[in-house]
């Protein structure tokens, strides 16, 4: 049965905290509640007396003279939560700068700039962010595509030494401006044309600054090198460069690796006991979110910004065709990609993209690379078992986060996870 959760920001935003009483009326009486306090402790009942923003009393109250009274009788009462995994960097948008989908689910700190897509303009994307205002508290990761491309472009192959310590540059200044660490997704383009070894090299920058190391892991299906080694590849990068590791919304992608679960979390229960600072993040829900073009274009054809170019190379296309369609096969099926954001086709936003081959008249395949070059759309992608869901679910080092963006309310058909990711049943857990 689910609980509901009073959220307050009452531990991360406000001023103090002061377990004595006063004869004055509170502003706010918080009676009946659970208290959860993030501090590992147990939970426990109390009431809480607020006056002039700050948390005067813990304990038990007379609330009958305070202003307001709230009260929490069956539900528990938190501190704001943190999102560890966000693309909330949209928060410097005007339009969204409340993050009201994350306000309302009793966020106040996110975690911004992963997958590899966070500036190394820290010093400016702060700037930037005290200026307008925003809604809530944000950490943020350096992005190593984002240093990467600014470097290399799109470029599909190793760095030469040159190019490498003007990386590590990139990277110190955004240590230097505030950045809490680096991300990377070595399973887009350009950081999937990265070897082990250059992450290594900019994660011991990071190590400088005490910092730790993101990783949307290279594989989380069988594209590549499979989701097992693409754990143990992110264990390897903190190992060797010295920085705690977070394992990005940590799934198996696809039937070809349901039930990889237990083992992949054996790799980091391993890599524990010797020593090495691993956790990872997960969001509650069988399936993920990406663009159209990320889950069914193999990279090469996006290296060197080639990528439309190609799709449309008379001589390349059967050989494309024929790994977009394994691709397509690899997340379940045409049936199980649905368009969740397409601006230049709205009227297709909710539908899947066997229902849009039949409307086009096509085989799935050309209506992806169709739907790819008319502008790429978002697409939720229905690929994990519940099963494998649960199983990480249990392990006390993987926290949930949404690994959602700021939305516009009432704009496409986004993922639950953007709006929802803490109203499930396990939410509780995360904080107690």
């Amino acid at each position: 049965m689910r609980k509901n959760i009073i959220s307050f920001l009452l531990f991360c935003l406000l001023g103090g905290l002061f377990f004595t009483s006063c004869s004055e009326p509170y502003d706010i009486a918080i009676v009946g509640g659970t208290i959860v306090d993030g501090t590992g402790s147990k939970s426990y009942q109390a009431d809480i007396g607020i006056r002039k923003d700050i948390i005067m009393t813990i304990g038990s109250l007379n609330a009958s003279e305070a202003q307001m009274v709230i009260g929490a009788q069956g539900k528990y009462v938190v501190p704001g939560f943190i999102d560890m995994h966000t693309h909330s960097d949209n928060i410097r948008d005007r339009r969204r700068k409340e993050a009201l989908n994350y306000l309302t689910q009793g966020v106040t700190t996110m975690v911004t700039g992963n997958c590899g897509s966070g500036t190394y303009e820290v010093a400016e994307f702060f700037s930037k962010l005290e200026e307008q205002g925003i809604g809530t508290n944000i950490v943020h990761l350096v992005g190593h595509g984002t240093v990467r491309r600014s470097v290399m472009k799109d470029a599909d192959r190793e760095p030469t030494e040159d190019e490498i310590q003007r990386m590590k540059s990139l990277v110190e200044k955004a240590m230097q401006e505030g950045a809490a660490g680096l991300s990377t997704g070595l399973f887009y383009a350009p950081g999937s044309y990265a070897k082990t070894e250059e992450i290594i090299e900019l994660g011991k920058v990071v190590n400088k600054y005490g910092g730790f190391y993101a990783s949307h892991v290279r594989d989380e299906s069988d594209y590549t090198i499979g989701l097992k080694a693409a754990i143990s590849e992110a264990i390897e990068i903190g190992e060797k460069s010295g920085v705690p590791v977070q394992i990005s919304h940590i799934k198996a992608l696809g039937k070809s690796v349901w039930g990889q679960a237990e083992e992949v979390c054996q790799i980091i229960e391993a890599a524990q006991k010797r020593g090495v600072t691993v956790y990872a993040d997960q969001y509650p829900y069988n399936a993920s979110s990406t663009a159209l073009s990320a889950a069914v274009v193999p990279r090469w054809v996006q290296a060197d910004g080639r990528m439309r170019h190609r799709l449309r190379d008379a001589e390349l296309l059967p050989k494309i065709k024929k790994e977009v369609e394994e691709n397509i096969e690899r997340r379940g099926g045409a049936e199980t990609l649905v368009i969740s954001s397409f601006p230049k086709k709205p009227e297709w936003e909710g539908k899947n993209l066997k229902d849009i081959s039949a409307i086009m008249n096509k085989s799935e395949v050309d209506t992806a690379i169709e739907l790819v070059l008319t502008g790429g759309p978002g697409i939720i992608s229905f690929n994990m078992s519940d099963a494998d869901v649960e199983y990480f679910m249990g392990k006390p080092y993987v926290m949930t986060g949404s690994d959602g963006s700021v939305v516009v309310l009432d704009r496409g058909k986004p993922h639950p996870r953007n709006y929802g990711y803490l109203s499930q049943e396990n939410t509780i857990l995360c904080s107690g």
